[in-house]
């Protein structure tokens, strides 16, 4: 069944940014009184379409009519020209949009320090605007990937007061993902009336705890964007005064996050795994994160997973150096997909190498440390390392 969500219509447009002949230009409309709230990254290369696309929402306080989208180039590292060129993006949809400026969100992905082909990109939106419409979404996330190798789409539904309230988003991403705020690119939308302040709150508790947990390569990107727009369309309003309400609507809109976020893992660059980290029995939440990361951003660790080689050593040295005071690495068990590796700081008594084995062969594998030292936890999602990875992107560029 096609999404669609109410208050919401998109277009897609060939724009000549991207090297052959694909959709590279895309167009989502956002309903007269829609709200937006959003997340951006914390890179301090920060791309000039964020850096714009960040001003307006603060500027409206939300208000906001579009989102515009190139692929193929990010328009980062470019200097003024960079922000000419996204301001001009804005001027130009607003131009023949008839709305303010301030009302456009620009976003772009690809690649670093190339000049942006505004003229290529002004020129196609009037092909993106008479391409509006509500069942676009298909084309449109496949449109925004870059190196991905297939679309991330998620819906939902709830019931409110008899009423249905629709949630929809895309999200791309595969590679340069380590999110210190949302992921590459993710657009998500509600037809549900949502205070601006109230869904900035919620917008950032289901980032936290789904665009914020997986990491493919370590790499935080100068474009992240995370937005959320509710339209208001469903005449349905979601409020803190509801508590019942309010908890059904953010439980839909974290599952989506959730869902959009680990399809970014399960698509990263060259990945043949997808890694469940989950660090229990720590002092506080933010060392079982250390701990965690340590483990997901190692090398010899992600080499190892795409082996389906149960070296707990180097599992073992990641925790030593995750800078946890005084652990008590007696205390620490491993476990591979619920089979048990190391104990008492050293190999279990009752491992076997065949069960290691077994253990590492499946695609979905969980990694599981308990510190023995709290009650804390954490989880974070990630992927293996491959010769694909180093593959694309050695040959990025070319």
């Amino acid at each position: 069944m096609a999404i669609r969500v109410p208050g919401v219509r998109l277009g897609v447009a060939q724009a000549g940014i991207k090297k052959s002949a694909k959709d590279d230009l895309i167009l989502i409309e956002l309903a007269p009184g829609s709200v937006v709230a959003g997340v951006f990254t914390q890179n301090a290369f920060c791309a000039a379409p964020v850096q714009l696309a960040r001003a307006h929402q603060a500027k409206t306080q939300g208000k906001i009519c579009y989102w515009l989208i190139n692929t193929g180039n990010a328009n980062a590292g470019t200097g003024e020209a960079g922000m000419l060129a996204a301001q001009r993006s804005c001027t130009e949809l607003a131009a023949l949009t008839e709305t303010d400026e301030t009302g456009v969100m620009p976003f772009s992905t690809g690649v670093i320090g190339e000049p942006l082909p505004i003229e290529r990109l002004c020129d196609a939106l009037p092909v993106a605007i008479e391409d509006l419409c509500e069942d676009g979404w298909e084309r449109a996330a496949a449109a925004i990937l870059t190196t991905d190798t297939r679309a991330k789409l998620a819906s939902r539904e709830i019931k409110v007061f008899g009423k249905t309230v629709t949630l929809a988003g895309m999200a791309k991403g595969a590679g340069m993902i380590c999110p210190n705020m949302a992921t590459m690119l993710a657009y998500v939308t509600t037809d549900a009336h949502v205070d601006v302040l109230l869904l900035q709150t919620l917008t950032q508790r289901a980032i936290d705890a789904s665009f914020n947990r997986i990491t493919v390569d370590g790499d935080t990107s100068t474009n992240d964007a995370a937005v959320v727009a509710a339209t208001g369309v469903a005449a349905v309003e979601i409020t803190a005064n509801n508590a019942d309400v309010l908890a059904d609507f953010e439980t839909a809109l974290t599952d989506l996050c959730l869902e959009l976020a680990q399809g970014i893992v399960r698509d990263g660059e060259g990945a043949t795994k997808f890694v469940e980290v989950a660090i229990d029995g720590g002092k506080t939440a933010e060392e079982c994160d250390r701990v965690a990361y340590t483990i997901a951003h190692s090398p010899l660790v992600k080499t190892a997973l795409f082996a389906s080689d149960p070296n707990w050593g180097r599992l073992l040295a990641a925790i030593g150096r995750a800078g946890l005071s005084e652990l008590d690495v007696e205390k620490v068990t491993i476990r591979i997909n619920d089979v048990l590796i190391a104990e008492g700081g050293a190999r279990a008594a009752s491992y076997t190498e065949e069960a290691g084995v077994a253990a590492m062969a499946p695609t979905d594998l969980r990694v599981q440390i308990d510190l023995g030292r709290g009650a804390a936890s954490s989880v974070v999602w990630t992927t293996d390392f491959s010769y694909d990875y180093v593959k694309i992107n050695a040959e990025y560029r070319t």
